[in-house]
Parts: C-alpha cells; sequence; structure tokens
C-alpha cells in the first residue's frame, strides 16, 4: 500500500539473505527518489529483521551430496548429449550423475555403459521383448541379463548411442530414471498378481501406480543411498520382501483361526491370516522395515496393518521420513536399516504418522499369526506349469541360466507368448520368467518351445535355485566370474548329486550381495584367494541362509576356496549333508541344526 510516510532512500538492504550489490542499490535508490517526488512510498516494507538461512557450504558436504547439490542429476541431461555427439566418456561427476538415467558406466572393465531397466512388477508385453531384442542387437552387447529385482540390464552401449538408447527404450513405454544410485530401485511384487489361485491381493495394479507416482516426484529422486520396495500378496512365488527396505505382506484378518489344509507339512506357507476379533475382517498389508541382506539385516514388522487403498500414501509418508532423516554424511551408513538403529520402529512410526495426519491400525497385541501351506505348492515354484485361478489357463514358470538371454531367444520368447499366451511375460527375483495365460490345449506345445529355447520348464531341485549377479566380466566391483562359474558348477553337480530336496545357490561377486548370498542354502561370495603366491579367483562359503518363514542368515562354513577347488568342495558338502541328515530334512534344517565348528567337521568330510 502505498503512503506519503517519510522512509529512508531505500527500506531494505538485502534480498533473500544477500546483500545488494552496488548496481542494485543504485537502481533501487533511483526507483525510490522517483516514489518520493510524487509523493509516494511502501509504507508497509520494513527492513529485513533477520537473514535466510545460509545455504550449506558445499565444501563440508561428501562428494556423492556436494555433486547432488551442484546440479541435480535429472537436470543433468544436457551434458549427456554433449558426451554423446563426442562419443566422449563421462568423468568421474558425470558417472554418478549419468547413474540417474539408468546409465552406469563400467569403466575400468569396459569403456561402455550398462542400462538398467525400470519394470515395474516385471510385467513385459510381446512387442517390448521385440524392441529389446533390437536394441540389443543394434546398440549393446546382443544379450540381456535378468536381475534379481525383477528387471532387465544391458550392456556395452557406447557413448555416442546413450541418447538413442534411451529414446527407443521410452518409446515402447519403458523407464530407465533413477535405476540406480540414490534412488527407489525397481518395484516387486508377485509375478504371476492376477492369475495365482493362492494370492490374496492383486500386487502388480499397486506396483505400477506407485511406480508412476515416483516418477512424477521429483523430491523421490535424491535419497541418503539406494531403497527397494517389494510387494508379496500371498502367491506362489516368494517376492523375499522382508530382505527390502519396505517389504509389504498380505494378510487376511479372519475372526477365527482357518482349519489346517491337508499336504505336505514342509509345504510353503502361502496365505497368511491373522486371527483377532478387533479389526473388520478382510485383506490388509503388513508392513516391514529395514531390510538390506548385504548387511545381514532382515525387515522388521512395524507392527501396523494397512488397507490395499492406502498403499501409495502410507508409502510416500515412509520415503520422506527417510529422506529427511536418513544420513548424509557417511555412505556406510545411509540405508534405513542404519537409521533403525539409532531410531525405534515406534519413533519412525510416529513420524510417519505426523506426514500421513492419521493414525494407522495397529495389530493388537493378542492376534494370532496362522498359515495355510499350499497342499500344491512345488520345490521351486517359479518354475513349472500351474492352473490359474481363470478356467483353462496356465502359467509356465521357465529357468533362465543365471538370468542371461540373448536377442534371438527373446524375439523366440515374444513368439512363444503371442502364439500360445496372451502375449505377455513376467519376469521375477528368481531370474527367470513365467508366461501367463497359456491355454490348456496349448500347454504341452508351450513347453517342447521353451526347451527348445534353451528355457527348461521342469523343476530341478539343483537347478532351479541357482542365482548368479553380474560378475568380474562387466562389474568392477566383483572378484569372481559368477556367471560362468555358476554355469560349471551347475553342470558338474548336476552329473554327481541327486538332490531329493530343493537347494538355493546364490553366487555374489562382492560384498554389496546382488545377489544375496547371506540368504541361500549356499552363499557363495567372490574374493580374492591366495594359491602357490599367486592370487586367483575364488569365494568364501556361507551354509543356512534363508527368507521368509524360515529367514535366517548364512553362516561362513569355508573361507577362500579357490575356483578350482570350488567345484569338488560343493559336492563334498552335498554329499556329506546327504549323509548325515535326518531322513527328508532339509539342507536349511539340517544346517540350522549344527554349530559351526559342528558342520565344518561333517560337510568337511573327505
Amino acid at each position: 500500500m502505498f503512503t506519503d510516510m517519510t522512509t529512508p532512500p531505500i527500506p531494505f538492504t538485502e534480498i533473500a539473505g544477500q546483500k545488494l550489490s552496488s548496481e542494485q542499490s543504485a537502481y533501487l535508490e533511483g526507483l525510490f527518489a522517483g516514489l518520493r517526488n510524487r509523493g509516494l512510498t511502501f509504507g508497509d516494507v520494513l527492513p529485513n529483521p533477520a537473514a535466510a538461512p545460509a545455504k550449506p557450504d558445499l565444501d563440508d558436504l561428501i562428494p556423492e551430496e556436494r555433486i547432488k547439490r551442484e546440479l541435480h542429476p535429472l537436470d543433468a541431461y544436457p551434458l549427456l548429449l554433449q558426451h554423446a555427439a563426442a562419443n566422449q566418456a563421462p568423468d568421474k561427476e558425470n558417472t554418478f550423475r549419468f547413474k540417474w538415467q539408468g546409465l552406469f558406466f563400467l569403466t575400468p572393465n569396459k569403456e561402455a555403459f550398462m542400462a538398467r531397466l525400470r519394470i515395474p512388477g516385471g510385467q513385459l508385453h510381446s512387442f517390448q521383448l521385440r524392441e529389446l531384442a533390437n536394441i540389443a542387437d543394434q546398440l549393446t552387447s546382443g544379450y540381456l541379463q535378468i536381475t534379481t529385482r525383477a528387471n532387465l540390464q544391458m550392456r556395452l552401449i557406447q557413448p555416442k548411442d546413450t541418447v538413442e538408447f534411451l529414446r527407443r527404450i521410452q518409446a515402447i513405454g519403458l523407464h530407465t530414471r533413477g535405476a540406480g544410485a540414490d534412488n527407489i530401485r525397481n518395484l516387486t511384487c508377485d509375478p504371476t498378481s492376477g492369475v495365482d489361485p493362492d494370492e490374496l491381493v492383486e500386487t502388480l495394479p499397486l506396483v505400477q501406480q506407485l511406480g508412476q507416482f515416483i516418477l512424477n516426484h521429483r523430491e523421490f529422486y535424491d535419497l541418503p543411498r539406494k531403497f527397494n520396495i517389494a510387494f508379496h500378496g500371498g502367491g506362489k512365488i516368494p517376492t523375499v520382501e522382508d530382505t527390502n527396505d519396505i517389504g509389504f505382506k498380505a494378510v487376511k484378518v479372519v475372526a477365527q483361526a482357518p482349519s489346517p489344509v491337508s499336504g505336505p507339512t514342509d509345504a510353503p506357507l502361502v496365505a497368511s491370516h491373522l486371527v483377532t476379533d478387533q479389526i473388520a475382517e478382510g485383506i490388509y498389508f503388513r508392513c516391514a522395515l529395514g531390510g538390506a541382506t548385504g548387511h545381514k539385516a532382515f525387515a522388521r514388522d512395524l507392527g501396523v496393518l494397512v488397507r490395499p487403498e492406502e498403499i501409495l500414501k502410507v508409502t510416500a509418508a515412509l520415503l520422506r521420513v527417510y529422506i529427511a532423516n536418513g544420513n548424509r554424511g557417511d555412505r556406510k551408513k545411509a540405508r534405513l536399516k542404519h537409521l533403525l538403529e539409532t531410531w525405534t520402529l515406534d519413533q519412525y512410526l510416529a513420524e510417519t504418522e505426523k506426514l500421513l495426519g492419521y493414525q494407522l491400525l495397529r495389530v493388537p497385541a493378542n492376534a494370532q499369526s496362522a498359515a495355510v501351506p499350499s497342499a500344491s505348492a512345488p520345490a521351486h515354484p517359479h518354475v513349472g506349469v500351474f492352473s490359474q485361478r481363470q478356467r483353462g489357463l496356465n502359467w509356465i514358470g521357465a529357468a533362465v541360466p543365471v538370468g542371461q538371454i540373448t536377442a534371438r531367444q527373446l524375439r523366440r520368447l515374444a513368439e512363444i507368448a503371442d502364439l500360445y499366451g496372451s502375449g505377455e511375460v513376467r519376469l521375477t527375483v528368481w531370474q527367470n520368467v513365467v508366461i501367463p495365460n497359456i491355454k490348456d490345449a496349448f500347454v504341452e506345445t508351450a513347453k517342447k518351445a521353451l526347451v527348445k529355447l534353451g528355457f527348461d520348464w521342469r523343476q530341478s531341485n539343483l537347478r532351479s535355485g541357482f542365482i548368479a549377479c553380474t560378475g568380474n566380466s562387466h562389474c568392477k566391483f566383483a572378484s569372481a566370474n559368477t556367471k560362468g562359474h555358476a554355469l560349471e558348477l551347475m553342470a558338474w553337480l548336476d552329473r554327481r548329486v541327486q538332490l531329493d530336496q530343493p537347494i538355493n545357490v546364490h553366487l555374489t561377486g562382492c560384498p554389496n550381495s546382488c545377489a544375496q548370498h547371506y540368504m541361500g542354502d549356499l552363499g557363495l561370495l567372490g574374493a580374492k584367494v591366495k594359491v602357490g603366491g599367486e592370487s586367483v579367483e575364488g569365494y568364501h562359503i556361507f551354509v543356512g541362509g534363508g527368507f521368509g518363514d524360515k529367514q535366517a542368515v548364512g553362516r561362513q562354513l569355508f573361507t577362500g576356496v579357490s575356483v578350482d577347488s570350488l567345484k569338488p568342495t560343493v559336492e563334498r558338502i552335498l554329499r556329506n549333508y546327504l549323509k548325515h541328515r535326518l531322513a527328508g530334512e532339509t539342507f536349511l534344517a539340517f544346517t540350522t541344526r549344527h554349530d559351526l565348528g559342528r558342520l565344518q567337521e561333517l560337510l568337511g568330510e573327505e
């Protein structure tokens, strides 16, 4: 409001905490002099009582946080254009920034990029598979890798091809944004969502909604560190949600405990129930926080029940609490797990509810958990032929050896999905594929086509449980060629050991544990081993890991086994397990029953 009150030449000396320059002062003095000559002034403008809070000194930040503050990585796309035009490799800082576009420079292994896609729930369609195959042939190494987040990685992209690669990926409705670094990684859920008769709730729509929400909210692209989220709706195939920073698991609230279903006593518990008469019956999600198997941590139950329609806003609130309070000064202590080492779960829940503006439903203190085993659940439920809840339709889970697939195989897979299914393929966290909606009449033909392709639908107690990370062929952190060694080990054991119980063997190249070696029955951690004074590839061997209702962290059994000794050593472990176990005892039960010293004696016998 203008008044004719007398005022100083300039009623303020700062703007947003910054001192006025001489040029700014001169301009404003002229402006206010002109106003005074007209008998006017700004009567309601007073000097700034306090300067705005000073911006943090970038020099005080750790390098990663400084890089993000100097230029948000999502704003680095013009730099990517420049690098592509010059076919230029990125320096260290831009290598970090370009991870926000899903691009990972592989130096010193290769002078090229790896791209990681974002495929919420692992759902793909045949037209996408065909274009991915074309992109693989024309711009990458010609093959793809299925990851343990139901995702795809493509390798050896030259800097000059990065922009075209991203354009073609986006043209088929897929994304790479935020696939690495301090972001929310690919969202995972039941690969048989919508078709599994055992499931309590469809999780694929929830993951797709959450993925779209994240994609359009910039705040979720500046986390203290990487972040994993998984859903399990109660279907046959485990999603290992308890290894994620946030894991949601569906439960059915009932007033009375369900009658047990007849079947094998060791059948997987596929449908959890919560027995209480204090809450309305229905389907809810239990929420667990802080899983990170590379750090030997499983997620801990938050003690709340979340309705499916609340998932989006509850997840957003949980994320915002972490963004605001996670450690940004020490990358080694920045995961949600580390925050929960200094905070209680109740404290985290209280902060979440402040953002929500209401209290979440608590699990009653006297509630009892119950589970119904599936009489038809197989040893490795991600491999095999299964009837869908839709009459006359089936899904087939087919093992992809160590998750590696060529462009030719991808095209043929798209053809099989079109000819015998609905043109849809789902990826799983077990590095394999699921083809849904296959009519009864086409099952046998589809099975033969998959075997001819090199993907076996027949469950194997040994082969179906192998998982391997990228290894040192393309990852600078890995100490061993995990995929190559996994294939050799599979072939060796398959000829020499007959198992009547399923076993999971996880090979990971470094302590980051992308293949989650701590949760395998047998976990193999890549290492450099001294043999005759020379450093060679090898592994530390862990036993007794598990997940879900058999949650356990593997214990280190043997240290520094060279790759030449690995095959006979693992063979000896399995043979001694068969020799010393109780009748029908699983490997996990056997290793749990003995202390480490006794296991070393029993499993190390010649």
